[in-house]
This record gives structure tokens, sequence and C-alpha cells, in this order.
């Protein structure tokens, strides 16, 4: 099933058939022959591929989906160009919201569109995960069981369970990043596992593990001791860069720098420096902080502590790093921040492109900042409906594509 939010109020479900019935009504031609009679001729007879391919840029992916249903040519052209998904118009970041506390099926939102679709992500059949996304690629890995770990594309259904990582089997933090190629479709997984060192409150083992599609294997890029600080559940990789969010243990006094960022070069490898040697300040004291790849630069949202009160959130904010150094890019306007209604220390926080989504694990609403316009925006009201207090939500967002496969 697929549901499609008409308006803020109601919703509507339909078949999955319904989506992809054609709304084209070929135009009709007529051609004479030696005798003047005329017979009918469809246009796709006499419309080029190239030509189609660059019509097929303009669609949304929505219309897309719908237009493979119209014909073996239409569907191997949607399919199988490279050209189209190369030059076809940007496509906006879906975001998909589910509750926490069932299965993992849930809602997409389309920002172009402003509505929901009915989705069942393939792969998982549970909402606890960790999820890493890009370029159409969407990284899994089960709270429970943190050695299955599947990728997947949302869109096609295709999904692909790949080969359990090396290290500890039952980590304390864990987390979770993707990287794919645009031009090859190839990908990198990193893993990073913290754990605390047995009957020790200072130290915690930090592992970190890369996977590569190409070789469909795993290899341990980093082994090291943190003192005062241990890895989180929240990392990304931006430009070749895999950044990690960590946690201050408070056992040194280091009380005013509760977080901190550590950097590892994906493609170039392991550095002379330790990780904390080469570690990042977050740019003011934060309850949490979610980071976002948008257009291969670090963006953080985080979680403005109040002074004195570390644990109480007063605001959230969003920063850039450029050469190492914070940059506040936007700060959420008191009129949102009240909108969530209860706001929680933590929330989810997802973007792609120029599009950041924020949206607070004990509500429904989901609101957008545009890095490019610096606006702020509700979504379309959402279908998914608050049935106890205790409730809690969770999403992602990821790049609607067809092209791309696990």
């Amino acid at each position: 099933m697929i549901g499609l939010m008409e308006d803020n109020s109601s919703w509507t479900a339909l078949s999955v058939d319904h989506v992809r019935i054609s709304a084209f009504n070929f135009g009709i031609v007529s051609e004479p022959n030696d005798e003047g009679k005329e017979f009918p001729l469809s246009l796709d007879v006499v419309v080029p591929d190239d030509i189609l391919e660059r019509i097929f840029t303009f669609l949304p992916i929505v219309s897309m989906i719908r237009s493979t249903a119209v014909c073996k040519r239409w569907y191997g052209i949607i399919y199988s160009s490279r050209f189209l998904w190369t030059h076809m118009l940007p496509q906006r970041p879906w975001y998909f919201m589910f509750t926490s506390n069932e299965n993992a099926a849930g809602y997409a939102y389309d920002p172009i569109l402003r509505k929901w679709y009915d989705l069942e992500l393939p792969c998982i059949n549970k909402s606890s995960c960790f999820v890493s996304s890009s370029c159409g690629l969407v990284c899994f890995m089960d709270n429970d069981n943190r050695n299955a770990i599947s990728v997947s594309n949302p869109i096609t259904k295709y999904c692909k369970r790949i080969l359990d990582p090396p290290g500890e089997n039952f980590p304390d933090y864990s987390t979770i990043a993707i990287m794919v190629d645009r031009a090859s479709h190839s990908y990198t997984i990193t893993l990073a596992k913290s754990k605390q060192v047995p009957e020790d409150y200072v130290q915690w083992d930090f592992s970190l593990y890369k996977y590569d599609s190409c070789s469909s294997s795993w290899v341990t890029a980093v082994e090291e001791v943190f003192i005062g600080w241990r890895g989180g559940d929240d990392s990304v990789i931006c430009d070749g860069v895999l950044y990690c969010l960590i946690h201050s243990t408070g056992v040194l006094g280091n009380v005013d720098s509760r977080h901190s960022i550590i950097m590892y070069d994906v493609v170039a490898g392991p550095s002379k420096e330790s990780l904390m040697q080469s570690s990042i300040p977050v740019p003011c004291s934060l309850t949490c902080g979610r980071l976002v790849n948008l257009r291969e630069k670090l963006v953080m949202v985080g979680g403005i502590a109040k002074h004195n009160r570390p644990d109480i959130i007063k605001g959230i904010g969003i920063w850039e790093l450029s050469n190492k150094q914070w940059q506040e890019v936007g700060r959420m306007p008191h009129k949102f921040f009240q909108g969530f209604g209860e706001f929680d220390d933590v929330f989810a926080s997802s973007g792609t492109d120029d599009l950041v989504y924020i949206q607070s694990y004990g509500a429904t609403a989901l609101l957008a900042f545009d890095m490019k316009q610096k606006q702020w925006k509700w979504s379309a009201k959402c279908p998914v409906s608050k049935r106890f207090p205790l409730q809690l939500f969770t999403g992602f967002c990821f790049e609607p594509r067809l092209d791309i496969t696990a």
C-alpha cells in the first residue's frame, strides 16, 4: 500500500498498482500512406530514446516510478540510463518516519510534492536499528544483533545482507556510516565500536572497521584506547573523511566539554597521530548532537544546553565545519522549538543536499531547514498518530533513486 496525503488533514490509501498506473495519454498523429489513408501512430514511436531521457530528467521521482509501468521501453530507459540520473533535476531528500515501538513500517515524506507515502523497509523487521544513507542506498544495523548489517534501496526494495563484521560482538556503543561512489556505485561502510575496559572506569577500547563492496570484505582500520572519552552512536562520512561524535565520561573532570569530534580519512587510511590528538571540540555545550553530510561538508545539529544544566535543552543550533572551525548556520526560532511540544533531550536529525530534517522523538511533527534560503518550514502533517503518551518516533532521510542497487 502507498498512502498519499492530499492535504494537511487527511490522507488516502492507494494500492501500488494505482500509483504505478500510467497517467499519460498518448497523442495521435496522422501519417498518410500511398493510398491517401491515415494510420494512427503513437508519439512514443517517433520520439527517440535520447529525447525521452531528457524529458524524464524533469520528472519528480514519483512520476518516474509511475512511468516505469507504461511500457518496457520506458522501464528500460529509466532503470538503465546513466545520462538520465546524472542530468536530472535535483531530487530533494525524502524523510522516513516510523515509531520506535513497532516494526520498521512507516511513512516517507516527499518535500517536492509535500506528500507522505506508506512504505515498508526491506531487510529489517525491527524499528530498533542504526541507520546511515548515501546516494540512494541505506545501511541498517540491528540494535540487538550488531553483526546483522544490510544495505538496501528503499524505493526499489532491493536489499543485501553483508558479511558479518569482525571485532567485539557486544560493544557498549556502535555507529555505522556509508559512503557511495556516485560514478561506480560501489560503497564503503565504516563501523565504530566502543567498549569499556573491564574494571576500569577511565579507559575505553575504540575500534574502527571498514567494509569495501568491491572486495566484499572487512578490514580493521583503527584500534585505540581512549582515556576519559568513549565512542557514541553518531557518525557520518563527508568527502572521504569519517567523523564520529565521542562523549566525555566525566571521570577526568572535563565536564565543560561533553562532546568532541574525531576524524579518520577513509581513503588515505590512518595517520601517524592518534584520533584523540586531532579531535575537534564542539562549538558549545550540547545535550546531544547529530552529524549530517550536506554536499560533502560536515554539518552538526545540536541541542544547546542550559547554563549550569548541561542535561537540559534550551534550543537547537546548526553549525558547519570549515577548516576545523565551526560556523553557525542557523538557530531554531523559539516558535518552532515550542511547536514540538515537550522536547526531549534527544531528537532525530538527518539531511542531504541543502535540506536538514529535525524531529522530536516524542512527536510526529517534522521540521525542515533549507541551508541555502535559511528558512524553517513544517512538513505536511504526517498520517502517523500518537496512540499512547510514551510512544516514541524516529526517522532518517535518504535520496530517492531507481538506478542504484547494493
